[in-house]
């Protein structure tokens, strides 16, 4: 198969059908856009599996995606989109960037979620922007912007409804979106602990991926707990 893209996290394939593409999940794990970098034996196959079960449910809950079915524990197959360059990050609790930014009190509950935008450019450090300069970089217009925050949504209310069912609280998460050949906008890309923050409620440990960017345990131990909760459900 003929490689499309590699990226940070995963592969992506070409298949027979140029509609379908194959991703593979890589074992590496980076920090602050690639400044910090490590591979550890089973990521891969975590992600995989938390992120195609994640798809599922959503599929279930009228969110469409590019996500067809997983084919191995590393792999699984998707529509062909092309990734709109934004992360859509939904925040349900002040924590890391926001907490930095506009001093709010680490932990705070927002009264509802919200919603931020943020440019995929690398060279730029994916900076912040809003809802006129997605239109003016010609990222999205105004219908596009409507529909990519209420499929975010969407994906929290859901998202909170399984981290609820593990005792654990969703703080914040990002996803990327894609258009597909008739331009309809699909949920792409991934949803794990790579993507998300996510408290224990008890004991507000992590199960998260600043296990990783703190120093703080073992990443792999945390996603091994993580999907364990889910398996359980």
């Amino acid at each position: 198969m003929t490689l499309v893209y590699e990226g940070k996290a995963k592969r992506v394939f070409k298949t027979e059908d140029d509609n379908i593409y194959r991703i593979e999940y890589k074992d590496e794990v980076t920090a602050g856009n690639g400044a910090k970098k490590d591979k550890m034996a089973g990521k891969g196959r975590l992600n995989n599996l938390i992120t195609s079960y994640f798809f599922e449910r959503l599929i279930q809950e009228g969110v469409p995606s590019h996500f067809i079915e997983r084919t191995s524990e590393t792999e699984q197959l998707v529509k062909k989109v092309t990734i709109i360059p934004l992360e859509v990050v939904v925040r349900n609790v002040a924590a890391g960037s926001i907490v930095k930014r506009l001093g709010f009190d680490n932990g705070q509950v927002f009264d509802k979620p919200l919603v931020e935008f943020y440019y995929k450019k690398d060279e730029l450090n994916d900076p912040f922007i809003s809802d006129d300069h997605v239109k003016l970089l010609g990222l999205a217009d105004d219908k596009d912007i409507h529909e990519l925050k209420r499929q975010a949504l969407i994906v929290n209310e859901t998202l909170i409804k399984i981290m609820n069912e593990m005792d654990l609280t969703l703080v914040d998460f990002k996803i990327e979106f894609g258009k597909d050949s008739d331009g309809n906008i699909l949920l792409a890309d991934e949803i794990s602990p790579d993507t998300c923050r996510i408290w224990d409620k008890a004991t507000n440990e992590n199960f998260d991926k600043d296990v990783y960017r703190n120093n703080t345990g073992s990443l792999i131990d945390t996603y091994t707990k993580f999907y364990n909760k889910l398996e359980a459900l």
